[in-house]
């Protein structure tokens, strides 16, 4: 009760009173004219469904992939009518676990790449278990060049306690064979902050990875979402997390290795080496995105299509936009989250950040002022820039506030197809 109160308190601080935070029914979209924009698209089919994956997802199901099919082609369609063929900078394909439909991939992104102009690099996710010469062979002859494979850890005991379906020996030959097909970017994810996980397993999991090849790294600890089956086991067994102390020392371990072995910080959970184009999923100012349960940001609004697999089929099919729910964004909600997400990245262009914000801006400049007595951030003529400690806690708050609100809204939403509202 407490948390909640100082949330909104907070948000009224910064954001006042004319921003509602309440995602309302919604039946359509509207959009703005716009010269370009990023996508994402959302498959939902996964054939392991591990208990810690928030995400929108349902169990592979063969007689859904063809009306699926359809459906996201028509949504492509439409969206495609109203906007021309703008350019598109970088397609994001996630899930669930794409490359289950490996072969409809391929239609999906010859569709967009017909509707738009795509000028950037489409990137994906896959699993491990997915990873085979066919599929790799095929994302390069659609031109995907940014590959994202989802180890979380090369400890055998740490992948039965997140549930995936796979030991730790396939993951060297399923790396091996990414490196061979020489995509731009090979990132690994890796989980830290696991029940019973220790900084030697952390430290171990993260040499392995560079070790093997991966010139990009991203971490980030155990989502403990509580409506996840994660959530519900961690509550029934009593799992206890690392405490905040020994999360801290993951955290410093984690930047420290990476840094020191050459790699630089493009977030404050990745990390990447060379001049490999970044691999991110959610960096993008604006995007639309296709699929059950994709979001949309245009400037005035989030948009989330309805999660129900079956209701985003017959909405399509029906030449209808799958939309279920908006929340109106004020001008001042959409600064901050312009600033937000540039905290993410760790770097604040200075230039842009007194464009977007009156330099007379009282309460933003006393909260630079306290963040940097603080030791966020550091300061030159360009940019502000987080320091290791600052990362340390802009992962925390997302972790602790942001990601609650992305509990409720996806709790209701995977409950209920046409939600009336959500408050958050």
């Amino acid at each position: 009760m407490l948390r909640k109160l100082l949330k909104e308190k907070i948000r009224q601080y910064y954001i006042g009173h004319d921003q509602q935070f309440i995602f309302k029914q919604a039946h359509h979209i509207q959009l703005p004219r716009i010269k370009e924009i990023d996508l994402y698209v959302h498959i939902p089919f996964c054939k392991n469904m591990c208990p810690y994956c928030p995400y929108n997802k349902i169990k592979y199901d063969k007689k859904l992939v063809k009306p699926f099919l359809d459906g996201i082609l028509s949504e492509i369609e439409q969206y495609s009518t109203i906007l021309g063929k703008i350019n598109v900078p970088s397609i994001y394909i996630g899930g669930g676990t794409p490359t289950n439909i490996i072969d409809e991939l391929g239609i999906i992104i010859n569709h967009i790449t017909d509707k738009f102009k795509v000028t950037g690099d489409i990137a994906i996710e896959t699993n491990p278990n997915d990873v085979n010469e066919t599929v790799a062979n095929k994302l390069k002859e659609y031109d995907v060049s940014l590959v994202s494979l989802g180890i979380q850890s090369f400890n055998d005991k740490n992948l039965k306690l997140i549930g995936r379906n796979y030991k730790a020996n396939i993951l060297k030959p399923a790396m091996d064979l990414l490196l061979k097909y020489d995509f731009k970017t090979l990132n690994v994810d890796l989980m830290f902050a696991l029940p019973g996980q220790s900084n030697e397993d952390v430290l171990s999991d993260i040499k392995k990875a560079i070790d093997l090849g991966a010139n990009q790294i991203t971490t980030y600890p155990l989502f403990t979402f509580p409506y996840s089956k994660a959530g519900e086991y961690m509550k029934l067994k009593k799992v206890k997390m690392p405490n905040l102390i020994n999360r801290r020392k993951m955290y410093k371990t984690i930047y420290d290795y990476c840094l020191n072995q050459g790699f630089e910080r493009i977030s404050v959970w990745g990390f990447k080496k060379g001049h490999t184009p970044r691999f991110s999923s959610v960096t993008r100012d604006q995007y639309i995105g296709f699929g059950p349960g994709a979001g949309t940001y245009v400037g005035d609004g989030f948009y989330f299509n309805t999660f129900s697999v079956r209701d985003y089929i017959d909405k399509c099919l029906n030449n209808k936009f799958p939309i279920a729910l908006k929340l109106e964004v004020t001008e001042k909600l959409s600064k901050y989250y312009w600033l937000y997400w540039r905290f993410y990245d760790t770097y604040v262009p200075k230039k842009q950040l007194w464009e977007i914000f009156d330099k007379n801006d009282k309460k933003l400049k006393r909260s630079l002022t306290l963040t940097k007595v603080l030791k966020m951030y550091e300061e030159d003529e360009n940019f502000l820039t987080l320091t290791e400690r600052g990362c340390f806690w802009i992962h925390l708050a997302q972790n602790y506030f942001v990601l609650n609100y992305i509990n409720k809204v996806w709790y209701i939403a995977m409950n209920d197809p046409w939600p009336k509202e959500i408050k958050i």
